[in-house]
């Protein structure tokens, strides 16, 4: 059996010996795209000048909105509407009349390479009537100007959602707290940024187009519908992907729909690859939330009532939806049971790139504030963290538990397995929380500054609406397994082997694995949310189960056996008990198509002479072939948690914060294969450090981006990420038929919130923004001597006679 085995992964030598076939790798010879970008916030287009570009030799095309025709001319998709959402809002693919973000496209050229399309594009004298601009939260709320004219109050969205009377339960709580938190924005930086190649073939009129994207079959859709092709007429394909983070799944960009435009009205391959600068400017960003907390509790730190105010920054364009925030607002609670509770955030509109999700999808947010919040109970009483987060946490025996709220695949908020008081206690015991003290005071004693800090979340995996796999087994033995959604990097192709091969019984070397090419699979929604293992898993598995049941029974008839009594070993099928009684699977492979003409040795043995059988029967009882398709579809989210621990120091001096030791402990059902989930928690947590410490996108009141480069931009190097101890507990889902939960965003979700606690535990300094320098910690440290001081005054002077 090969499910559950930590096997490495089959894609990696490829990979990493520099085989890998991108977006940039392809079409070498085909026209290139640049395009021009708006260097203002908020402006109004007053004209474009493209004389000093029509003389550069090798220019092809320039194109501006009224070059655009039909639905190509028409707004980008709003993907994911929702009645909430009373004022979405989303960009043409080039601007019309007005810009609204700097980055935004305003013309494309189209030359012989990239370098003439770039000399071209920088010709183009573009003159605009700059407009106020709405930078930040607070401006956005205050209203003063408008990002979209016709959006009152920049309020894109308005949702509430209740169980129980939370006000009421705070009036008349023991203890109540009310204070705000801060994320700022921040971005993902995969490795490959976007890019898109197309190619029109005039004589079918079939469009095949390439593109670094989480989700094909639905590009393939989008450009179609813009395109007015017919959807068979369209082939997207998504060759190796060079990271994601979310910032792929949205779609179709400008490009995605623009250069298979012009590539079909050229008659010509056209290529587009985004310069990492595009990808600051004009890709997406995530995480910007204010939130404001008012909390009930008793004597013991038991939530008798939470209400949250959440103010969320979705930038200038909603083309995703309000996705985030109700995930932030819903996943905000975590493994707790939070007594009465009352969400509510409204999504504003800034001049600022588009909001969409990134890697943990609103959830860091909705961690942190909790988390956050346990925190303050715990000081506010004198009590052990860990002894508050326990006394609220939901018990084994009351799964599944409903939180009374709607998720954001529009399902009911019904957890559906899991042991979180034992996850505490594991976590508790790696990390060593019960031990911590001595720690403390024995680096106390050798002038270094120590801190702990625990959080805890659960994550909605697995979100609908399907996905689907086909296998077919051909008569060389070879299983070809194909899903249709896309991979970044999380190990598919060895995940997926490992489900076909356990359901079919046949060695893993014997499995090839084909994802994102809508050729192979035309049916899918995408690699995001956690969602491939539970989805395209589940979906493999039930395929397979189909295959095996054929194969059985064509295995039954030619070994005149029952197939109740017969097994698939190593590729063979052979009856229990009798080694000697088998067929290879390639054979039955063979016997599955009942041939007429042999055009080889093995095609010898499935013609209607060979095969035989009764003369009354037909020769081919349903279809012909070794294969089997099948989809899987939830009830609903299943949802995988886990639990964080963190040892921080920080320098005395420079304030400068390095993490020590870091534990996590995860649950997200049952393991296809430790290996892989291990890696996704590594990678997640690099991502956390970098959200806690390092990365933010710093725009200025004129909206100008003031860190697009990586001289400005911190990420965290491997230095910077601390040796990751991990432990797994595995709690099936009943949910679907492997009993899997997502893995793929664990590592990030509590990043935030483990380390700001940790800070906080060593500085003895309220955290309530990250993420948090060295340079704002120091101010802080200087802040809170300051208040202390002034204490201190203020006594002296009220004891003074």
């Amino acid at each position: 059996m090969t499910f559950g085995e930590p096997i490495a992964r089959r894609e990696d030598p490829r990979l990493v010996t520099g085989q890998g076939r991108y977006v940039d790798d392809l079409g070498r010879d085909a026209l290139a795209a640049a395009f021009v970008r708006s260097p203002h916030a908020h402006a109004r287009i007053t004209g474009i000048d493209v004389d000093d570009a029509l003389d550069i030799d090798g220019l092809v095309a320039i194109y501006t909105w009224e070059d655009l025709r039909g639905r190509v001319a028409e707004p980008l998709p709003l993907l994911i509407p929702h009645p909430a959402l009373t004022h979405g809002r989303t960009a043409y693919p080039l601007a019309r009349d007005v810009v609204r973000h700097v980055g935004e496209a305003v013309v494309m050229v189209v030359a012989r390479d990239r370098y003439l399309a770039e000399d071209a594009a920088e010709r183009i004298r573009v003159t605009y009537e700059p407009l106020p601009p709405v930078v930040g939260i607070e401006n956005a709320a205050d209203a003063a100007h408008r990002v979209h004219d016709d959006v009152p109050g920049n309020i894109g969205a308005h949702l509430v959602q209740e169980t129980g009377d939370a006000p009421a339960a705070i009036r008349v709580a023991p203890h109540v707290l009310e204070f705000r938190l801060d994320i700022e924005r921040s971005a993902s930086m995969p490795l490959e940024g976007r890019g898109v190649y197309a190619r029109w073939d005039a004589d079918d009129g079939s469009l095949r187009v390439y593109s670094s994207t989480q989700t094909s079959t639905s590009v393939r859709m989008a450009i179609a519908a813009k395109l007015g092709l017919p959807a068979n007429k369209v082939e997207v394909i998504a060759p190796d992907v060079g990271g994601g983070f979310g910032v792929k799944i949205v779609h179709p960009w400008p490009e995605e729909v623009l250069v298979p435009w012009a590539a079909r009205l050229l008659g010509q391959e056209v290529k587009w690859t985004e310069d990492r600068r595009e990808h600051f400017v004009s890709a997406a960003h995530e995480r910007a939330q204010v939130q404001h907390v008012r909390v009930g509790f008793d004597d013991d730190g038991r939530l008798l009532g939470l209400d949250v105010r959440i103010q969320h920054d979705h930038g200038a364009y909603t083309p995703y939806g309000i996705i985030v925030p109700i995930i932030t607002s819903t996943q905000l609670l975590g493994p707790y049971k939070p007594g009465a509770y009352r969400v509510e955030f409204t999504s504003l509109y800034t001049n600022t790139v588009i909001v969409t999700p990134y890697r943990g999808a609103g959830r860091p947010q909705g961690a942190f504030c909790m988390e956050r919040t346990m925190d303050r109970i715990a000081d506010e009483l004198g009590l052990d963290r860990a002894a508050v987060r326990e006394v609220n946490l939901i018990r084994p025996e009351e799964f599944p538990y409903d939180q009374g709220l709607i998720f954001q695949d529009g399902r009911p908020l019904i957890y559906d397995s899991g042991d979180y008081p034992e996850m505490l206690r594991q976590v508790r015991e790696l990390i060593g929380w019960d031990g911590f003290a001595a720690f403390r005071a024995e680096a106390e004693r050798r002038g270094r500054r120590v801190g702990i800090g625990l959080a805890c979340y659960v994550e909605g995996t697995g979100v609908g609406p399907y996905e689907g796999g086909h296998i077919e087994i051909d008569s060389s033995g070879r299983v070809h397994v194909s899903t249709g959604l896309t991979s970044q990097g999380q190990g598919h192709q060895t995940a997926f082997a490992q489900v076909a091969a356990a359901e079919l019984g046949v060695p893993i070397e014997d499995v090839i694995v084909t994802t994102g090419d809508t050729r192979r699979f035309g049916y899918a929604v995408g690699t995001f949310a956690s969602r491939a293992a539970v989805m395209s898993g589940n979906a493999i598995a039930l395929a397979a189960r189909k295959v095996r049941e054929k194969a059985l029974r064509i295995a039954g008839e030619a070994l005149e056996a029952d197939p109740r009594d017969l097994e698939i070993v190593d590729g063979v099928v052979r009856v229990r008990g009798d080694a000697g009684a088998s067929i290879p699977l390639r054979t039955v492979a063979v016997l599955s198509n009942p041939l007429r003409y042999a055009f080889d040795e093995s095609a010898q043995q499935a013609t209607q002479f060979a095969v035989g059988g009764s003369m009354d029967d037909p020769p081919l009882t349903g279809e012909p072939g070794l294969e089997g398709r099948d989809y899987y579809s939830p009830p609903r989210s299943t949802f995988a948690y886990g639990m964080h621990a963190a040892i921080v120091e920080t320098d005395p001096d420079t304030a400068e914060i390095r993490i020590l030791r870091y534990a996590v402990l995860h649950d997200c059902g049952r393991l296809i294969n430790p290996r892989i989930v291990e890696g996704q928690i590594h990678g997640g947590v690099a991502q956390g450090v970098g959200g806690a410490l390092y990365e933010r996108m710093v725009y200025d009141d004129e909206g100008q981006l003031l860190n697009a480069s990586f001289m400005d931009f911190l990420m965290p190097y491997a230095t910077e990420v601390p040796r990751i101890e991990t432990g797994h507990m595995e709690t099936a889902s009943p949910l679907n038929p492997l009993g899997v939960k997502g893995a793929g965003e664990a590592g990030v979700i509590p990043g935030s919130a483990v380390i700001a606690a940790a800070i906080e535990d060593a500085e003895g300094i309220r955290i309530t923004r990250m993420p948090i320098s060295p340079s704002e910690l120091y101010h802080l440290r200087e802040a809170a001597a300051a208040g202390t001081a002034e204490r201190t005054n203020r006594a002296r002077t009220a004891a003074s006679p």
